[in-house]
């Protein structure tokens, strides 16, 4: 089943490489993440590959990339300056 979230064995690849580092995670996971083309949404299948892999490997940088993409953004604080500010 996790094959069919990961068709390219990109994420699965990234577990098996010793050394690997997070920049080199991150690009991997953006490759997978343009790349790979789905009916279920992007954040269901990454929750599923970090159930699967990040069980086993709770310290490798690809589980830190998976986490990370499933945080929410933060919010902006509001934009500062612009006509507005110019314009009283």
């Amino acid at each position: 089943m996790i094959k069919t979230y990961d068709p390219r064995g990109l994420i699965r690849e990234s577990y098996n490489i010793d050394g690997i580092h997070i920049g080199e995670c991150r690009s991997i996971f953006l490759d997978w993440a343009l790349f790979d083309d789905h009916e279920v949404s992007q954040r269901v299948r990454i929750q599923l590959l970090l159930d699967h892999y990040g069980a086993l490997h709770p310290d490798h940088p690809m589980t830190e990339v998976l986490k990370g993409a499933l945080e929410e953004p933060d919010q902006p604080k509001g934009r500062r300056g612009g006509r507005k500010a110019r314009v009283a």
